[in-house]
């Protein structure tokens, strides 16, 4: 079957769904109700919640009158209603975050959020701009615990660093330690790793104090 086909058959079951609702103008309303997605209007065709809606906002946009009767039935809906049929169409976008981008939408005001179910691209665009601001948070928390792990490494190398030094010269392990974590990462890797360039580095370090103290001495 073919999209015109296809097109041709959600018509026809929605104007029957219309028709025993609104028979003298069930023709105008189809076609304001086929110009949205298929998949909404596969929606509306198993959800009358949704089919109602969408009819009271296609009611709207005909007559200036029958906005008053719309009103009056969107200022009864209640806050849970509107809550599932968002959620139920922006699951159809198979985002993976349906609760939360559902969640933030209905942060706005009620009249807000009757737009948007009865507005697809304003809902796309909705679900788009939630969406990047859920990858922002989600990068922001990645980042955040990158830093934090880069901390607790170097912590966990200095703890390292301090215990080894510590067998070679117990009396100054802490000013060793400090004077060889100012080397670059992969140097202070090799350091761990290699007892014998461990033990160069610390009777360099050895050396440098003794000089310096040697120094003030002096003075």
């Amino acid at each position: 079957m073919n999209e015109e086909e296809n097109l041709d058959e959600l018509g026809e079951k929605l104007y029957d769904r219309i028709f025993s609702k609104h028979g003298e103008i069930a023709g105008k309303l189809t076609g304001m109700m086929l110009e949205l997605p298929d998949k909404v209007i596969m929606q509306m065709l198993q959800d009358e919640s949704v089919l109602n809606d969408g009819i009271s906002r296609a009611l709207q946009a005909l007559s200036p009158d029958s906005q008053v009767v719309c009103e009056v039935e969107e200022a009864s809906a209640s806050s849970d209603s509107l809550g599932e049929r968002l959620y139920d169409l922006i699951d159809l976008h198979n985002t993976g975050h349906t609760h939360k981008i559902t969640g933030m939408l209905l942060e706005q005001n009620k009249e807000a959020i009757l737009q948007i179910l009865s507005d697809p691209e304003l809902l796309e665009k909705k679900i788009n701009i939630a969406l990047k601001t859920l990858l922002e948070q989600g990068e922001e928390r990645t980042n955040m615990t990158e830093s934090s792990d880069s901390e607790v490494e170097s912590e966990s190398i200095g703890e390292k660093l301090f215990n080894l030094v510590k067998q070679i010269d117990h009396t100054h392990s802490a000013d060793i330690t400090g004077m060889l974590l100012e080397m670059d990462s992969e140097s202070l890797n090799q350091v761990l790793k290699d007892r014998s360039l461990l033990e160069v580095a610390v009777k360099r370090a050895q050396s440098a104090l003794e000089a310096h103290t040697h120094t003030h001495s002096s003075e």
